[in-house]
């Protein structure tokens, strides 16, 4: 019989007093002895959008150069790298750190995508990503409007693919009104997605302001396509979409997501100097359990 200590966490909360809010996670403190498929269908079991596991940093799983082995998986699968889990896994990690008498302001964690940086600031959690990879969307515009449930006088320019771990299409928008009506069809969309056929997502982009954006993140399930409230990952991609776009950096700019599924976020997205890409957001934990294999 194995028994895990797990916390619930709402990443990218809009503010340390909003109890509801942000993107829930399940994180379980350590891992060490779970399978592959034990990970899975603990997941399933929590059927949240993501849970994490942590290994606990030694030479044989992570080196010696970082703080923590962490594993994501979605209810169906695993991922190499997201967004709102590396920070609320980060939140974690230093909470019990810090419960043993330690001070933790900077982790590096190891993921399938490679070693991410973690900094907290003034409580926000942030990390670097890695250097993202971009290419063009071959699709007539026609096409992929009806993909997305839209007009073509909608797009705003050219969407393309975006990678900084997890590769999804980013689809700049006009306007907040044309992001409301993004409905992307499943059987339309996942023909661009030829290479990872089951995980075809994608980012509609509206920019509001100079250093604002609304967003929505679509992704498949079982029951056909459905809205992540608060999106990492994608958040570095649109990053990346930037830095393709010659946005000038250094630059910081807020974005906003999950205002059409009730359940706002709010994450900060910076390019750097060297045109780095950082990405971050406010932690609330929400719970403590255990759980018994």
């Amino acid at each position: 019989m194995k028994t895990l200590s797990f916390r619930i966490v709402n990443v990218f909360v809009e503010s340390d007093a909003a109890t509801f809010g942000g993107n829930p996670l399940a994180v379980v403190e350590d891992a060490r002895g779970l399978s592959e498929s034990e990970m899975q269908a603990i997941a399933a079991q929590f059927n949240l959008s993501e849970t994490t596991f942590i290994f606990p940093s030694d030479t044989a799983l992570s080196g010696a150069t970082t703080d923590a082995e962490v594993r994501i998986f979605t209810p169906r699968y695993e991922l190499p790298f997201a967004g709102h889990p590396t920070v609320g896994t980060s939140f974690v990690i230093a909470s019990m750190r810090e419960a043993a008498g330690a001070q933790v302001n900077a982790l590096t964690l190891k993921m399938k995508a490679g070693e991410i940086p973690v900094t907290r600031e003034n409580g926000v959690w942030t990390f670097t990503a890695n250097a993202h990879r971009s290419r063009p969307i071959a699709s007539d515009v026609a096409l992929l409007a009806q993909a997305s449930g839209l007009e073509a006088s909608d797009f705003a320019g050219e969407a393309r693919f975006v990678s900084t771990g997890t590769e999804q299409l980013v689809i700049p928008l006009r306007s907040v009104e044309a992001l409301s009506r993004a409905k992307p069809n499943p059987d339309l969309l996942q023909q661009y997605f030829s290479n990872d056929a089951g995980r075809y997502m994608a980012y509609f982009v509206a920019r509001v302001a100079q250093n604002k954006f609304q967003v929505r993140f679509f992704f498949p399930t079982a029951s056909g396509m459905s809205e992540d409230p608060g999106t990492g990952s994608a958040c570095a991609n649109l990053g990346g979409y930037l830095l393709d776009a010659q946005e000038l950096a250094p630059a910081n700019f807020t974005v906003t997501q999950g205002e059409f599924v009730d359940r706002k976020n709010v994450l900060q997205l910076s390019l750097t100097p060297d045109r780095r890409i950082r990405v971050g957001g406010r932690t609330l934990e929400m719970g403590r359990g255990t759980l018994t294999l």
